[in-house]
């Protein structure tokens, strides 16, 4: 068995595809939160509680390995509800990602079912909005540098360059206080309540060009009218359905601590 084992990583590396690595995890401690969006029924801090983060999002290898497990994901069979037509269409097959999605690279063109189908093949789920933002304010020291212009400036500075097909490695990017890594500069990311974050059309907003509204499970509006990068984040997800698929959006997974 460990010599099948060992020929068949030989021949996956000659192809120039790795073994997958298991998704990493890393723990995040509780605390409380100011979020850039104002819920109608959640007035001042939201207390987070402790959860997991992948450190990185998702690569191609990770989710080569996880339709191999589930052909029903797999480019061609993937039900159209659940993934249209471009999905996984970076990769040169179904089961061969080609040259154009090396093993380290974030996966993309994928759909927010693929992503939480995948999540929950880990034991795990997709993050939530909250959870999500709570990680990605942290800069190398501190757990909410938001106020900081220099930081700002550095996200935006990414928000504002050209998506790029040619996706650099997953881990590149500095790593948070939190130890995570890539929550920005590398590929937009699903969350599990994207689908709450919808740009209102109710015509009572009309003229109220200083507030930005949302329906969904509950309204929402912004409270931080400055982080220009958090409402870039949130008009990205609000313009997606559940089954599209973009070559900018990947992914990470969550988990519960009990």
């Amino acid at each position: 068995m460990r010599r099948v084992a060992a020929l068949l990583l030989s021949v996956l590396s000659q192809c120039g595809f790795a073994a997958p690595v298991a998704p990493e995890f890393v723990s995040i401690p509780a605390g409380e939160f100011k979020s850039a969006l104002r819920y109608e029924d959640a007035a001042g801090p939201v207390r987070m509680r402790e959860f997991r983060l992948m450190r990185t999002p998702v690569t191609n290898a990770q989710f080569l390995a996880f339709v191999r497990r589930h052909p029903e994901w797999q480019r061609g069979r993937a039900a159209v509800a659940l993934a249209e037509s471009r999905y996984l269409s970076r990769w040169a097959a179904p089961l061969d990602p080609g040259a154009s999605a090396l093993p380290d690279q974030p996966v993309t063109w994928v759909s927010w079912f693929a992503a939480h189908s995948y999540c929950e093949a880990q034991g795990a789920r997709l993050p939530t909005w909250l959870e999500w933002e709570y990680v990605a304010s942290a800069d190398a020291t501190r757990r909410d540098a938001r106020a900081d212009p220099a930081w700002r400036e550095t996200i935006l500075e990414w928000y504002a360059s050209p998506s790029n097909d040619v996706l650099p490695p997953v881990g590149q990017n500095p790593a948070n206080v939190y130890g995570v890594q890539d929550l920005h500069g590398l590929v937009w990311e699903w969350i599990d309540d994207a689908s709450a974050l919808l740009v209102s059309s109710d015509n009572r907003e009309q003229g109220a060009a200083d507030k930005l509204r949302f329906c969904g499970a509950s309204a929402l509006s912004t409270d931080d009218r400055e982080n220009y990068a958090i409402l870039m984040r949130v008009a990205m997800l609000s313009s997606l359905e559940a089954a599209d698929a973009t070559g900018n959006m990947g992914f990470r997974c969550a988990q519960d601590i009990p």
